[in-house]
């Protein structure tokens, strides 16, 4: 249990991070696609029976599993690749994973437990952050499902998936950026600007939507290096009211954004938020350990307004 807590933290001090690596095909050579491990609970064979939810079983969602008693839902993630917004009726059944056992992920974020039903695991490899590509680079717009690219062993490419992205359109009921989630949140009277580092653009825009509900102004940065970047060329240190920092994104990490603000005179006044659906209590450890003024559930509107008008 120690040695997992010190490899945790190397990891994190160190700017690097660990993705578990799968397939959703069974062509050889199919892409591969990656999550961060950190939100990953544990990998299940299941041939138990699901229970179907109520209506037509051909969306994003397949019914429910029993775990150890507890009733989880469950994603078919090759379905959730063909699902679009714009046509959220479309049969995703062909799309469907067929395999005799049910492979599953069981995750933990931003406080709820999904089952993601997937082909094959390749195996976990662990990268410096400055090895994985922002997903901008490579033309993926705000409709992606992914966040961010980097490199398997024989070079090809590894997809990083948009999980808060998917969670969200495949239960609409837990999205906490909806208008009715925004009502009870009142503006802040504040000319300071708010920092915003968030690698995934469904995330980014669900953020900046609570900041213009409190009528604060903001930089959105895609990652911690060009949130970085800013504070130290271009920005008016004086000017930044908060920092508002995802935890795992490209280039930089959240913990390195904060330990670098925190180390150096000129910034470390300013309020650091980490904003995260990762948790877990050794996340909350390691950023209180770092100097964070704040730690949040993914773009939880209330938590968001009650600290900033503690700082600004």
């Amino acid at each position: 249990m120690i040695s997992d807590v010190d490899k945790t933290t190397s990891l994190h001090l160190n700017n690097e991070v660990q993705f578990l690596c799968f397939t959703l095909d069974e062509e050889s050579g199919s892409q591969l696609y990656a999550m961060n491990v950190f939100k990953i609970r544990e990998i299940i064979y299941y041939d138990g029976e699901f229970t179907e939810t109520a209506g037509e079983n051909d969306g994003i969602m397949l019914g429910f599993l029993t775990v150890r008693g507890e009733s989880i839902p469950l994603i078919d993630m090759r379905r959730w690749l063909y699902y679009s917004p714009s046509d959220p009726r479309r049969d995703l059944r062909p799309y469907s994973i067929e395999a005799e056992k049910s492979l599953v992920v069981i995750c933990n974020f931003s406080n709820y437990t999904v089952g993601l039903k997937i082909l094959g695991v390749k195996r976990i490899v662990q990268k410096n952050w400055s090895e994985v590509s922002v997903g901008s680079e490579y033309g993926f717009d705000g409709s992606s499902k992914v966040t961010a690219t980097t490199k398997y062993d024989d070079g090809s490419v590894i997809q990083i998936l948009d999980v808060e992205k998917m969670v969200a359109e495949a239960f609409p009921m837990f999205d906490n950026f909806s208008g009715l989630e925004l009502q009870p949140i009142e503006a802040i009277d504040s000319d300071k600007v708010i920092l915003l580092a968030e690698d995934s653009q469904f995330a980014a825009k669900s953020l900046q939507k609570i900041i213009e509900k409190l009528g604060l102004k903001y930089f959105t940065f895609p990652n911690g290096k060009a949130l970085l970047d800013y504070l130290f060329t271009d920005g008016d240190i004086h000017q930044v009211g908060a920092i508002i920092t995802d935890l795992e994104m490209p280039m930089v990490s959240g913990f390195e954004v904060l330990k670098r603000v925190k180390e150096n005179p000129e910034t470390k006044h300013i309020p650091v938020i980490v904003n995260s659906s990762m948790s877990s209590d050794s996340n909350k450890q390691m950023a209180n350990t770092l100097r964070a003024d704040g730690f949040i559930t993914k773009s939880n509107a209330t938590e968001i307004e009650e600290l900033l008008k503690k700082f600004l």
